[in-house]
């Protein structure tokens, strides 16, 4: 819910109806590649553990297209500021976990279409794109990336719970409008009402 830095002035009140429809289906998105990945990760070899790593790829492509897109949104139209009364460590950690955030969204596809070309298994998007291999098959890569794959994720998970716990606080605590600008259904909260 915090800025990056941007190109142009503008200033919003509020994220667009696109920047909001994006965050949601990349969170969305996002969240399923996990758990997908964490229920398939431990299945014996079969034909079905198959079918869900083809998934879990296509996915994996997708949430990477949509970070793309989202991006090119997100340097186009500015976010709202964060609060005026926000300390300043706060502001920079937002900035710095949103960053992250941005990274990892890139970073954890990539690792994972190395990894997968490094094991010899070509990533076909949707059964219908064949996607090139950006390394050779190397088994010993391949176990390599597998981990720096799997420790990307869970870096990632500790972040969306660190994003999720700061917008819920200022919800809730510091009763601002930083999570309705993403929720814009909630309603405002008041400064009398959970006292």
């Amino acid at each position: 819910m915090s800025p990056l830095p941007s190109a142009t002035p503008t200033v919003s009140t509020s994220y667009s109806g696109i920047a909001i429809a994006l965050h949601w289906l990349i969170a969305i998105a996002i969240f399923g590649s996990f758990a997908l990945g964490i229920y398939m990760v431990d299945l014996p070899l079969s034909p079905q553990k198959l079918k869900l790593y083809s998934w879990h790829k296509w996915a994996g492509v997708t949430i990477f297209l949509f970070v793309i897109v989202r991006l090119g949104w997100r340097l186009s139209h500015r976010p709202p500021e964060l609060p005026a009364g926000m300390p300043a460590w706060q502001n920079r950690t937002a900035v710095a976990t949103h960053v992250l955030l941005y990274v990892l969204m890139i970073a954890i596809p990539l690792s994972g279409w190395l990894m997968s070309s490094a094991k010899g298994f070509q990533t076909v998007w949707f059964g219908l794109l064949p996607l090139p291999d950006l390394l050779a098959k190397n088994e010993d890569l391949g176990k390599l990336l597998a981990g720096v794959h799997e420790l990307l994720n869970w870096t990632m998970a500790a972040l969306v719970a660190a994003h999720v716990s700061a917008a819920l606080k200022h919800h809730l605590m510091d009763r601002d409008d930083v999570l309705t600008r993403m929720l814009p259904f909630l309603r405002h909260p008041a400064p009398g009402d959970m006292q």
